[in-house]
């Protein structure tokens, strides 16, 4: 491939999740981008998101979610700092109604939200990982990002370490459309080129939940395994959904996980509902996000009761649908009562 165009719009199938492992590339364009700029920034977010805002240092990067007040996450956000902004990456699709919402609290705060997804310096999003990715990066950047949820700023962009995924770090690369073009053709000769559906299959590999518009308000940050990736900070003070939250942890009262399946049906989406053969009357959980696996199906990450994710005879839409087969989840799950 020679040039930016032809890496934006790859053809052909879903990559697999063995050609993610081997190295990837995928241009992210389904990613929305909010900058908060003022002096009260971080404390603004402090008090309204799940994850501590005020100690996030330059070199950092962490998820949070935001809540209700009866502690059902509206979204969750990809979270990092520079020396004059505050950024919170989020599906595109439900960035208009949550920067409108976040900025009615406000108020008094010094801060300003902006939509900064087409901003000259974050205006290409690249997602790359795999055994192969990091000697490629290593093309332009040194050192790399050190540890999982770093980052490292550079005169090409902004590179983020996320979770690892298929035993290998992964990696988002924020730069501009000039930038990208330059070191495009490189990356698609070295990695296999995907899209955001390659994107997405590797965060589900990687055990990472994002909420999107089929799922706002269906889950306490527990049952989709927040805290565990280190989303939720049970020692930072109030904030919208805080004492559900807290409530859940440490007195049980959800007892509900995330689990990382296949299904052989493309149709499986966000929001679908899966039914345990033991009890066809009601569903056990829902879908929190799939995608294609380039083998007729879809892997994904799925919400359900504990007994249910136990048991493993789970299907989708009905007790008599297509079943899930349960796949390795890249961290211990503890069986939290929650």
């Amino acid at each position: 491939m020679s040039n930016w165009n032809q890496l934006l719009t790859p053809q052909g199938k879903p990559l697999t999740p063995t050609e993610l492992a081997v190295g990837f590339v995928a241009a992210v364009t389904d990613q929305g981008l909010i900058a908060l700029t003022g002096e009260d920034s971080a404390g603004f977010l402090h008090n309204q998101l799940t994850n501590d805002v005020e100690h996030l240092g330059q070199d950092d990067v962490r998820l949070a979610g935001y809540c209700t007040p009866k502690g059902r996450l509206q979204a969750t956000f990809l979270m990092w700092r520079n020396e004059e902004s505050i950024f919170l990456q989020l599906p595109r699709e439900i960035q208009p109604p949550l920067q409108k919402r976040l900025s009615m609290f406000v108020l008094r705060a010094k801060t300003k939200l902006a939509d900064a997804t087409d901003a000259p310096g974050t205006q290409v999003v690249l997602g790359l990982g795999g055994g192969m990715a990091e000697a490629v990066l290593q093309t332009w950047f040194e050192p790399l990002p050190e540890r999982p949820y770093s980052k490292t700023e550079h005169a090409l962009g902004t590179l983020l370490r996320v979770a690892d995924a298929f035993g290998a770090p992964r990696y988002l690369w924020l730069t501009s459309a000039d930038i990208a073009a330059t070191v495009a053709p490189v990356l698609a000769d070295k990695l296999n080129v995907g899209g955001n559906e390659a994107w997405r299959l590797a965060e589900i590999h990687a055990g990472v939940p994002q909420i999107g518009a089929g799922t706002q308000e269906q889950f306490v940050p527990q049952m989709i395994n927040f805290e565990l990736l280190g989303g939720v900070n049970f020692k930072k003070g109030c904030y919208p959904g805080q004492e559900i939250i807290a409530r859940s942890q440490y007195l049980g009262k959800l007892k509900r996980r995330t689990a990382l399946v296949r299904i052989a049906d493309p149709s499986a989406a966000a929001g679908a509902e899966v039914f345990a053969e033991s009890d066809p009357s009601q569903p056990c959980g829902m879908v929190v996000n799939a995608a294609p696996n380039g083998l007729g199906g879809v892997d994904a990450l799925v919400e359900m009761k504990l007994d249910a994710l136990e048991q493993g005879q789970v299907r989708l839409a009905a007790a008599h649908g297509v079943a899930l087969e349960f796949l390795p989840m890249p961290y211990v799950l503890d069986k939290l009562d929650v």
